[in-house]
């Protein structure tokens, strides 16, 4: 649930404002799927027709289902992992980093950390130069 509530008498016109902005947002997108599949697809798919606006709102939550799922995001799991990827020692990083192999490097908000390995990210191309 998103917390609107700030201090201040600001805080809800603020989550009108963020609540309009997402309205029309997901408006707008789906005018664009809308204009997008009308302009390609039944031109390029026989037997394919135009869509509506609800339409193409359905096949926006039809693609979100299907590719997105139905949590809601990751985005608080996200946080989680990177707390707890601060919380590590910098031996548990590297043990870490040895199990993702050539993805050990990406990624990494630490640049220098990277090329101090000497960007040993398991390309050959690298170590062959």
């Amino acid at each position: 649930m998103m917390k609107c509530a700030t201090e201040g008498s600001d805080g809800a016109s603020r989550c009108i404002k963020i609540g309009l902005l997402a309205v029309a947002g997901i408006g707008a997108v789906s005018w664009i799927v809308m204009q997008l599949w009308n302009a390609l697809l039944p031109d390029l798919f026989a037997g394919v027709a135009r869509i509506g606006y609800w339409q193409a709102v359905g096949v926006l939550l039809l693609s979100r289902i299907l590719f997105g799922g139905l949590r809601g995001g990751c985005h608080g799991h996200w946080r989680e992992r990177q707390a707890h990827g601060e919380s590590l020692t910098p031996e548990e990083r590297q043990q870490l980093k040895g199990r993702f192999g050539r993805w050990a490097n990406c990624g990494s908000s630490d640049k220098a950390e990277a090329s101090g390995n000497g960007g040993d990210t398991g390309d050959k191309s690298s170590s062959n130069a």
